[in-house]
This record gives structure tokens, C-alpha cells and sequence, in this order.
């Protein structure tokens, strides 16, 4: 089967400090917002996963080898996802990187009419200014 990245702004790469399982995990508190299903499913997937962080589970095969219920499998990887921790399309799972997605690129808005002054801008400062002073 051909594997794509699902989200490839976050591939996994191997962390500088030598482990698969990344110790921003734990720094950053990722851990903590998750329950511990959701967290034994994430060693499960890091475990499997390539090393783009890809495998390809079926909630069946999970759930025998980690002897749960199916529902069980589902309700961990929907903690998984709501934690930004890993991507879910079925059946391909992505690891995500713990890195900070890029920012989203924002439109830049023309300055409202009030910012400006005789063709010029103002800077906020001068705005606050004025506005404290009762002046617009």
C-alpha cells in the first residue's frame, strides 16, 4: 500500500536527544492532557510507526494486541487527536511531530480610516493618546 503523509508540515523526525519516543512529551506537559488509554495507544503507534511516523493499524488488530474492546481503541485515538498528538485517516495513522505548526498566513488588512492622519498612520501610541485626551 503507498503511504502519504497525512499532515507532512508535521513529519516526525528523530529528536536531537536520541529517542523515538520525544522527551517534549513529558517538558511540554503533552502528557498530560491525555487519559492513560490515549497514552498507551500513542507508544503503541510510535512503536509501529515508520520513520516518517506512518502505520497502518486496523482498530481490530490494535485492540487484540493490546486486549481491548474496539470502543475502547476509538475513544483513545479520539484523545489522541484532540491532543494534537497524532493524524487518523482511516486506516493510516500519523505520529506527529511535538514541533509548533508553522503559523497560518493572515491577509494583511488595509489600516481602518481612524489610524490615519493627513495620508499618513499613527502610530497606537498617538491613538491611545488622543483617545485618552478625548480627541479621535
Amino acid at each position: 500500500m503507498h503511504k502519504t503523509l497525512l499532515v507532512p508540515s508535521r513529519r516526525r523526525r528523530v529528536p536531537r536527544q536520541f529517542s523515538w519516543i520525544d522527551q517534549r512529551l513529558v517538558r511540554e506537559r503533552h502528557i498530560g492532557r491525555c487519559e492513560p488509554q490515549a497514552l498507551a495507544l500513542y507508544l503503541f503507534l510510535v512503536t509501529v510507526a515508520d520513520a516518517e511516523g506512518l502505520s497502518f493499524y486496523a482498530d481490530g488488530s490494535i485492540a487484540g494486541v493490546l486486549g481491548w474492546p474496539e470502543a475502547q481503541v476509538r475513544q483513545a485515538r479520539a484523545g489522541l487527536l484532540r491532543a494534537g498528538l497524532v493524524a487518523f485517516e482511516a486506516p493510516l495513522y500519523q505520529v506527529l511531530s511535538l514541533d509548533a505548526p508553522p503559523p497560518a498566513t493572515v491577509p494583511a488588512q488595509a489600516p481602518r480610516p481612524s489610524a490615519r492622519t493627513e495620508g499618513g498612520l499613527r502610530s497606537l501610541r498617538a491613538i491611545l493618546q488622543h483617545s485618552a485626551e478625548g480627541r479621535t
